[in-house]
């Protein structure tokens, strides 16, 4: 099969980069990726999660995972109250390697540690999906410390330097020379499944509308806060839609994350949205929009997910005339930033509300998978430059060249124009308001992005004249 780098696949082969703490392997991940991919974070024990990106090397796709650094010495007792964490980073760890096509081990040229030594025994049944790159080569430098290496066993090792490039083409093509990409097929918007990410405060029902859509028992249920420690994950179909659901563990404030395991699951339930289309982020229906169902939403708008606010445990609100609508305009008031995100009411229990629930899913994956093209996009931008012009004092002017939909879910536009610092977000909001009206984005956050350009094709102060250029934006 012949690849195309605009498309995404699927079934993609994975291979995971391992190693003890600090031999390169995060530096190896983004010289691999061609591109910087930030994984640290200052919350102590983020990063320690594998991370992972669906990326092209020699023209073939495959999904590279950077896991945690693999230790001996793990601390039991921890001033930050995270105690076992080291435990926990090993066994993901150790878990990732099982699922992975090909393992790259990471050694450091010249250093050999106890650590390096285990980790080659744990590894050693695994010999034949399993390459060894020695790092820190650069120059020339420690090669013949590296060369001892073959003692341990191995047929072969590759000299590299993630830092510099060194030999990593070499690297690359024995990446690819190992891996089958008979199973790997388009994955299309139309035949993917619409994944579905539970989200919220603990005890609001997410498990129990996980147990109802996949019609199982997957998640278990229970009234005690923290139930669920992990991302479990389920199928169902819905008018011949295939839906996956992730139900994760409730999100809560740092400051009441304390047991080291529950603080974990909290940091992948967030990555989870990176996985997810559309978070369904479920509140309690007596208490209402909380602070922290604020910040939950904002993470989900930051990763242009669609974001449905689900009002559960609706069957134990007062049967009061209009309730919906007062408990919905409270809800936009609390979080006016949210105002396209649908509102649902729904009793998971009993699965009232459900189905009203999936028909939206549907079409706001419709929306998160909508093209525009350049020329009727421009089109349309003439139209709003002309409504509303922008403004024209010396030192607010600008003029707005052209637009383009650089991608889909998340959904993105880049406005060209003359001067980007002085365009106000209350014009950016303008724009993205006429975008979600006319162009059917009405359901789901939109990003947009300014770029500075030359004259160009379109100009807010003389749309006659850009007519003729609006139809030569196409890309």
């Amino acid at each position: 099969m012949e690849f195309n780098g605009d498309l995404k696949y699927r079934n993609l082969p994975v291979v995971v980069l391992a190693g003890r703490p600090n031999v390169g392997k995060s530096t190896l991940f983004n010289r691999l990726l061609h591109k910087r991919r930030a994984i640290t974070d200052p919350t102590p024990g983020v990063t320690r999660d594998p991370v992972g990106m669906d990326t092209f090397i020699a023209g073939k796709p495959l999904r590279l995972i950077d896991t945690g650094g693999f230790k001996l010495d793990r601390e039991n007792s921890r001033p930050d109250g995270l105690d076992g964490l080291d435990d926990l980073v090993v066994g993901r760890t150790l878990e990732t390697i099982e699922g992975a096509a090909l393992v790259v081990l990471i050694l450091e040229a010249g250093v050999v540690t106890a650590e390096d030594e285990e980790f080659i025994r744990i590894l050693r049944p695994l010999q034949d999906r399993l390459l060894v790159a020695v790092n820190k080569t650069e120059g020339g430098r420690r090669e013949a410390d590296a060369w001892n290496l073959l003692s341990y066993g191995f047929d072969r090792i590759f000299m590299i330097s993630a830092e510099h490039g060194d030999n990593v083409g070499e690297l690359e093509a024995a990446i690819i020379s190992r891996l089958d990409f008979s199973r790997v097929e388009p994955d299309m918007a139309e035949t993917r499944p619409i994944r579905l990410a539970l989200v919220g405060k603990p005890n609001t029902g997410k498990s129990t509308l996980s147990n109802r859509l996949t019609a199982s028992g997957a998640s278990i249920v229970s009234d005690i806060p923290g139930t669920t420690r992990d991302v479990v994950e389920g199928e169902f179909f819905y008018k011949n839609r295939r839906f996956l659901v992730l139900d994760t563990a409730g999100i809560r404030r740092k400051s009441k994350v304390t047991e080291n395991i529950e603080y974990y699951s909290v940091n992948r339930a967030i990555k989870t949205m990176d996985e997810a289309d559309i978070v369904i982020l479920l509140i309690d229906a007596q208490e209402g929009l909380a602070e922290q169902d604020k910040k939950i939403a904002a993470l989900a708008h930051e990763k242009g997910r669609g974001i449905i606010l689900a009002l559960n445990k609706w069957d134990t609100m007062p049967p009061v005339k209009n309730s919906f609508t007062a408990a919905s305009d409270r809800t936009r008031f609390l979080f006016p930033k949210m105002d396209y995100a649908p509102i649902a009411a729904l009793c998971a229990l009993d699965g009232a509300g459900v189905e009203e629930l999936l028909a939206t899913a549907v079409r706001m994956y419709a929306q998160l998978n909508k093209r525009v093209e350049t020329a009727p996009l421009n089109q349309a931008l003439e139209r709003w430059l002309e409504e509303y012009p922008p403004p024209i004092g010396p030192r607010t002017r600008f003029k707005v060249k052209y637009a383009v939909q650089v991608s889909d879910n998340p959904v993105k536009f880049i406005f060209f124009v003359s001067r980007p610092g002085a365009v106000s977000e209350a014009y950016v909001s303008y724009l993205r308001n006429r975008i979600r009206k006319d162009l059917g984005y009405s359901l789901i956050p939109v990003e947009i992005e300014l770029r500075p350009s030359g004259e160009g094709r379109l100009s807010g102060r003389s749309p006659s004249r850009s007519r003729a250029s609006a139809g030569r934006s196409r890309r």
